[in-house]
């Protein structure tokens, strides 16, 4: 039998993401697993470390955006880390989810147009290449679940 004890569920906040996390805790409540949410200030902003105060307020804007997506009562629910780190995205998540020994990485997936994706590749497709756990991907809100 499969056993799903830690979940990562990475975030940019963006529609696909917030669907990712509808899948995320479904799959948390189901297997009662700890759910993860991280957040990666990408290597862009660290150009501005030279002004703290310009990082500090991305990531405290980021926390913000956190707090919003997984309110406490949930937070307790599924016995949640929220992380914010910075770096490279898709870096960033598989390393976090190879030091917390994660299970299932359930992230959502961007439509980019060819030339981006040619030239950048996809956040989602190079975790699923590296990752240390399977890697659901979920694409268009479209296909969300059903409920009874």
């Amino acid at each position: 039998m499969i056993a799903l004890r830690q979940i990562l569920m990475p975030t940019d906040f963006s529609e696909p993401s917030a669907v990712a996390l509808k899948y995320a805790k479904e799959f948390a409540g189901n297997f009662q697993a700890s759910l993860h949410m991280l957040h990666v200030v990408e290597d862009v902003y660290a150009a501005w470390e030279a002004v703290p105060f310009i990082i500090e307020d991305i990531e405290k804007n980021a926390q913000r955006q956190l707090d919003e997506l997984l309110k406490k009562a949930e937070r307790e629910q599924f016995r949640a880390q929220v992380v914010i780190r910075r770096g490279s995205p898709f870096v960033e998540i598989v390393r976090y989810a190879r030091e917390q020994e994660i299970d299932l990485i359930v992230m959502g997936t961007h439509g980019r147009g060819p030339i981006a994706h040619m030239l950048n590749g996809s956040v989602a497709e190079k975790v699923v290449r590296k990752a240390p756990c399977p890697v659901l991907t979920v694409r268009h809100p479209e296909h969300e679940f059903v409920m009874p």
